[in-house]
């Protein structure tokens, strides 16, 4: 059997996030990392969350939340806003700008592959998985860390691979 056309379709995968990311961050100047980081928050209490639960939810490390952070306050996107009682804990807000951002941005790709494995059968999901697991477990690269969402890192710098 010719691993050709696997190789081919694993590549069509990384590319079309690797476009959806290079034209998102032409037309609306944030990553993929970024915008994810605005749904949070939009989808939070009171439009707010710590820098603790962005992380959890990116599944990503706290340097690398730190700098989305940072570039999203930098555009103004987000509040970082002290606790009062509590200088020590800071509340992540959203502004009004970055609520408005979010309402122009289309549908990730991500979102639209997530609602059509949600309309599969166990069983087909299943395969899915374990086809994924198996590629992962071929490439040694189950301890490589990565967000349950299709992006395409910001830097290089922050893609954190531990192979403990």
């Amino acid at each position: 059997m010719d691993t050709t056309e696997i190789l081919i379709k694993i590549r069509k995968i990384v590319r079309s996030i690797n476009l959806e990311s290079k034209k998102i961050q032409k037309e609306y100047g944030v990553s993929i990392p970024q915008i994810l980081s605005l749904n949070y928050l939009n989808q939070s209490k009171n439009y707010q969350t710590t820098q603790g639960e962005l992380r959890k939810f990116l599944h990503l490390n706290s340097s690398t939340t730190s700098g989305i952070i940072n570039r999203l306050e930098n555009k103004g996107l987000v509040a970082r806003l002290p606790k009062s009682g509590d200088k020590r804990v800071v509340t992540i807000a959203l502004t009004s700008k970055g609520e408005k951002l979010l309402h122009q941005i289309p549908s990730l790709l991500h979102l639209q592959l997530s609602e059509k494995l949600e309309k599969l059968d166990n069983n087909t999901l299943g395969n899915v998985k374990n086809t994924l697991e198996l590629l992962v477990n071929l490439l040694e690269i189950d301890n490589l860390e990565a967000s349950p969402m299709l992006t395409n890192e910001d830097h290089l710098e922050e893609n954190h691979y531990n192979p403990e």
